[in-house]
């Protein structure tokens, strides 16, 4: 049966206790992306026992994506996501269940993410018989690193047979107090167009350069050029941010380098803008190269798009929100220029991300993502639950709880 607000926070609460040791095996075990073998084993030996059924995904060696068909197979389809990969960080936390895996950190949430789905698709699972069409839940990998793992999802399938009207996804904020949430519509997390450069000079000695061609000179020329892409080649009105992350060359101080390569990041909130800035790297690091006699090759290794949240699916987690936990816990989210390859889904599909608060200074979990020092509050973990659940009901019924 489908429960009532009562009997559904008391469902939750009473799987809070299991979820938080799912979540500190998940800690304890992180897997970097497109390696996540062990929690993709784990979590299919849950939807197992639990005899739910699962989505085969083609050409994908890692991820796994529940179903669960309620009592109207021809009513509308509900999605759920969470990614589980890890981070490539050295934990520092004292904690009981710190990674064992060393170099490798749960920093980002995903471990609470899983821990949330996971509980939503057993409680869901129980209730299904009462829910008006069908539910599906993505495990998905590579959320960290691109091309990122949603766009393997969505070409293996998963929104098809049937088709997935509308998605939902989370994310932990540590900023945000727990038992607070955040949503805002429209572009909320900018796009993220990845890329690597390979700057190629001819070696020689310093004390002769004219017989050289300097390639570190070179792209010290080509990282301030396109720096100024951001600030002088953008609607100032539409933000940009480019940032080179790593660079490298060279042999020796007495020796001209032949070769550099170098990792950068262009992110904005912007569409339009999206769509110019892999042609203005690429026209800048051309007038470098004839400029100073040197070769720049550049290869985009991703290109995620702006999270753009849609209104409808907002309302209906926003009516979830306030039935279950009060409209005074409900706060807007700040635009970020963060990417998530959540982006992916919500370009195919209505859906939205929303923000679920982790942050209690008093145990530590107020630090940033991605710090070796990352904590959150598990209670987190229950009212994410809740929300899940009750928003899939809502939309699949079209009633409120």
């Amino acid at each position: 049966m489908a429960w009532n607000k009562t009997e559904l926070l008391a469902k939750a609460r009473e799987l809070h206790s299991q979820q938080v040791k799912w979540r500190r095996h998940f800690h304890q075990n992180p897997e970097l992306s497109d390696r996540e073998f062990k929690t993709t084993e784990f979590i299919n030996n849950i939807l197992k026992k639990e005899k739910i059924k699962t989505i085969p995904l083609k050409g994908m060696a890692t991820g796994t994506a529940a179903l669960i068909e309620g009592k109207n197979r021809n009513g509308k389809t509900a999605a759920l996501r969470t990614d589980i990969d890890a981070l490539p960080i050295v934990e520092q936390n004292k904690i009981p269940f710190k990674s064992k895996n060393e170099g490798v950190m749960h920093a980002c949430g995903h471990d609470v993410h899983m821990s949330i789905m996971l509980g939503a698709t057993l409680l869901l699972n129980q209730m299904r018989d009462d829910l008006g069409g069908t539910i599906k839940v993505f495990f998905q990998p590579a959320e960290e690193m691109p091309p990122g793992g949603a766009d393997q999802m969505i070409k293996a399938g998963v929104l098809k047979n049937p088709d997935v009207d509308m998605i939902f996804g989370l994310h932990v904020d540590p900023t945000l107090p727990v038992k607070q949430f955040s949503l805002r519509d429209g572009p909320t997390m900018a796009s993220v167009t990845d890329f690597d450069i390979t700057v190629k000079g001819v070696t020689g000695h310093a004390a002769v350069p004219h017989r050289a061609v300097d390639a570190i000179v070179a792209a010290a020329e080509l990282i301030e050029s396109i720096q100024k892409i951001a600030s002088r080649e953008v609607n100032p009105m539409e933000n940009a941010v480019i940032t080179f992350g790593t660079i490298s060359g060279g042999t020796a101080r007495n020796v001209i380098a032949d070769t550099v390569f170098m990792k950068g990041t262009a992110r904005t909130l912007s569409p339009e803008t999206l769509k110019k800035l892999p042609n203005l790297i690429r026209r800048t690091a051309a007038g470098i190269a004839k400029a100073r006699g040197a070769k720049i090759d550049i290869n985009f290794v991703a290109n995620y798009p702006v999270l753009v949240n849609h209104a409808s699916a907002n309302r209906i987690l926003g009516e979830s929100m306030k039935e279950l936990f009060g409209g005074g816990s409900i706060k807007d989210t700040p635009t970020t220029m963060g990417g998530e390859d959540f982006a992916y889904f919500l370009q195919k599909i209505p859906g939205a991300m929303f923000r679920l608060g982790v942050k209690n200074s008093k145990i530590g979990a107020d630090k940033s993502w991605h710090s070796p020092q990352f904590m959150v509050d598990e209670d987190a973990i229950y009212f994410g639950t809740a929300i899940m659940i009750d928003a899939v009901k809502r939309f699949l019924n079209g009633k409120k709880t």
